[in-house]
Order: structure tokens, then C-alpha cells, then sequence
């Protein structure tokens, strides 16, 4: 099952437990923890049988089967290197980069005579 829908289970039962109960649950911990949603699920389980809303252990028996089916997701396969020097040739290596030499002296900014400091050339803004 998709970490989607299971978010979408759990958002669904997050909605009827907080209309029906006024439990308010959180909806991302609910589709990643498994102990948190095993114990959502036997809370609604328990007020739907009280207060004999079949939706809400509808949902719930939803939320439940998605745990049982959950199975760790393997880690992807790190690529051989040899994978991506396919695609390159050796004349295609660039060259090391050099710092730029530079040919002109820097030029001053201008300065204001009577003040002793450079102005704004057009303006602050």
C-alpha cells in the first residue's frame, strides 16, 4: 500500500473521530507509528461498538489491515561506477579550471572632494 493512502485512511478516521468522539488524533503519526495507530484503532473500535457507528469501525478496520500488510520498504541498491563511465571517454574530461589573470588594475570609486567619501552613483534606491 502506497504511504498516500494510508495517509488518506488515516485522515478519514482522523475526521470521523473528531465529528463523532471529539478526539483529535495526529494524522501523519497515525499512518507512520504503528504502536499510536494500534491504539487509535482499539479507541474507535470501542466507541463505535458504544455508540453504534458502524463508519467508524469501518475505518478503523481500514487503518487496521493497512499495519498488517505494511512491509519495510528495501533500501535502494547503491549503482556499480562502472554504470556511469559508460557514458564518458576520457578526451571528454575537462580541463582543471584557473583562476582568471586579471590584465587592468581595479578602478577607485569616485570620491567627493569636500565630503572625503564615494557617492551614489544613482541614488540610494
Amino acid at each position: 500500500m502506497l504511504p498516500s493512502e494510508k495517509l488518506a485512511i488515516a485522515a478519514h478516521l482522523h475526521v470521523l473521530l473528531r465529528r463523532k468522539t471529539g478526539r483529535v488524533t495526529d494524522t501523519e503519526w497515525l499512518a507512520a507509528n504503528a504502536e499510536y495507530a494500534t491504539e487509535i484503532v482499539r479507541f474507535a473500535r470501542a466507541r463505535a461498538k458504544e455508540d453504534g457507528h458502524a463508519d467508524l469501525a469501518e475505518w478503523a478496520d481500514k487503518l487496521a489491515a493497512t499495519m498488517v500488510t505494511t512491509a519495510p520498504v528495501a533500501a535502494p541498491q547503491a549503482r556499480a561506477p562502472a554504470a556511469f563511465s559508460l557514458f564518458r571517454s576520457a578526451a571528454a574530461t575537462p580541463s582543471p579550471i584557473h583562476p582568471p589573470i586579471a590584465t587592468k588594475q581595479p578602478v577607485a570609486p569616485a570620491t567627493d572632494a569636500a565630503i572625503g567619501f564615494p557617492r551614489y552613483v544613482n541614488g540610494i534606491r
